[in-house]
């Protein structure tokens, strides 16, 4: 049998289209198509993996992006294939939903630590194990937003593999109860698969909407207008922080247990 390795370094192109030795030492990971394409205009560099269930692309300076898809199993798929790869920082740009009354539309989020309520992470340790970034990459980060005269908050994320819960009463009693800050569908799960592979990981999530109220719910309206409003700053301090990080940065290490 072919070793996990192997089968790594042969799906990863699979899945993007790109050669490994096209990835960078640093990457980005988001959901959505419209930043890969963003980046590719900002750098005049090719996407990878049309057709493919992942696109990807890498700038001159060796930054990569990479649209996975929605929700856990993808976000532990594309952090196990990149094991192949063996980056020494990734950064998830997603979008989550605010839980409580200072995460305003537009916020930005640097999640502290997230709840693994999807399930998936338990196929990589048990649940006792926390969920959580490498410190010195969201210091990095949270330096660069700062820089740019952004405010954000911290807390702790809910991870969850349920995208239609906002009509559940006891579900979002349960949430208020955790004192979580925001939700969604991958934080969690690339914390601890990046921990598993001995990748640094961190996440920076927009805040869409906020699901507590009924007026609040998450509409196609309403995420055109985040995307318009705020979509171009979360980007923004994702490139320049995983650009300069590998300059500028403290070094990150590992330690096996």
């Amino acid at each position: 049998m072919p070793t996990r390795f192997q089968i790594a370094k042969n799906w990863l192109p699979r899945y993007t289209g790109m050669p490994i030795d096209k990835f960078g030492d640093y990457i980005l990971l988001t959901n959505f198509g419209y930043y890969v394409d963003r980046f590719a205009e900002k750098f005049s560099c090719d996407v990878s993996g049309e057709g493919k269930p992942m696109q990807a692309a890498t700038n001159a300076d060796g930054l990569t992006i990479i649209n996975f898809g929605i929700g856990s199993p993808n976000a532990a798929t594309i952090m196990d294939l990149l094991s192949a790869r063996k980056p020494k920082g990734v950064l998830f740009l997603g979008k989550c939903g605010g839980l409580k009354k200072s995460t305003e539309i537009g916020h930005f989020i640097l999640p502290i630590a997230a709840i693994r309520g999807e399930g998936t992470s338990t196929d990589y340790f048990p649940p006792e194990v926390p969920a959580l970034p490498s410190f010195k990459l969201h210091k990095f980060v949270s330096d660069k937003i700062c820089a740019r005269g952004h405010e954000y908050r911290t807390g702790v994320i809910y991870t969850t593999n349920r995208r239609l819960w906002e009509h559940d009463a006891d579900f979002l009693k349960r949430l208020n109860h955790l004192t979580c800050i925001g939700i969604d569908m991958e934080t969690a799960t690339i914390f601890i698969v990046g921990h598993f592979n001995n990748i640094s990981r961190g996440a920076l999530l927009l805040v869409s909407d906020v699901p507590i109220t009924p007026e609040g719910v998450k509409t196609e309206a309403s995420d055109a207008k985040v995307t318009q409003g705020w979509s171009q700053a979360h980007l923004d301090i994702g490139i320049e922080a995983m650009t300069e990080i590998g300059k500028k940065g403290e070094e990150i290490r590992h330690f096996r247990y």
